[in-house]
């Protein structure tokens, strides 16, 4: 019987609550997020025989943000249909693929975190744009560089939501 471990980890949620529509929180973290064609994106990846290939396939696929778009999920399509009314809910898993392998070479239990996502929905009070940050997904790894990068991301992706929300 293969032996079980079991971390607890607790995660601090980010949100921020906008008064802009839906739309235009969407289309401004649209603008600022690369959006690159996945498959071609994987295919640089996979095609970059050295660290500098791969930085500048990153990079050129990397939205002002420094962040790219990588899956996008539309859970107001699917709640729309028990609600019987329109929802708004969108998840976005975004990140860097060199801030990732810094990120899992120093923790290596990091990729199941990165990239991250965003949750981005609808409510009474106005459009909620959280994120659950890294660095406290992996401050029970006790890992200072890893805590440092985790930073550096959440940073960025503050930074983001703060521009879409405004």
């Amino acid at each position: 019987m293969p032996d079980h471990k079991i971390r607890q980890v607790e995660v601090a949620r980010l949100s921020i609550v906008s008064a802009k529509p839906f739309d235009e929180v969407i289309r401004r973290i649209e603008a600022a997020v690369g959006r690159p064609e996945m498959a071609a994106f994987r295919g640089q990846i996979a095609a970059a025989k050295t660290e500098k290939e791969l930085r500048r396939a990153v990079e050129d696929a990397a939205g002002s943000s420094g962040l790219i778009e990588f899956a996008r999920f539309d859970l107001g399509e699917v709640l729309s249909k028990e609600k019987g009314k329109s929802t708004r809910c969108l998840r976005l898993v975004i990140g860097n693929p060199l801030i990732m392998k810094e990120l899992v070479a120093r923790v290596p239990d990091a990729g199941s975190y990165a990239p991250v996502t965003l949750l981005i929905d609808e409510r009474a009070d106005g459009v909620h744009l959280s994120y659950d940050t890294m660095s406290s997904v992996l401050d029970s790894y006790r890992n200072a560089e890893a805590a440092k990068i985790a930073r550096e991301l959440d940073a960025k992706v503050l930074a983001l939501l703060e521009f879409a929300a405004r």
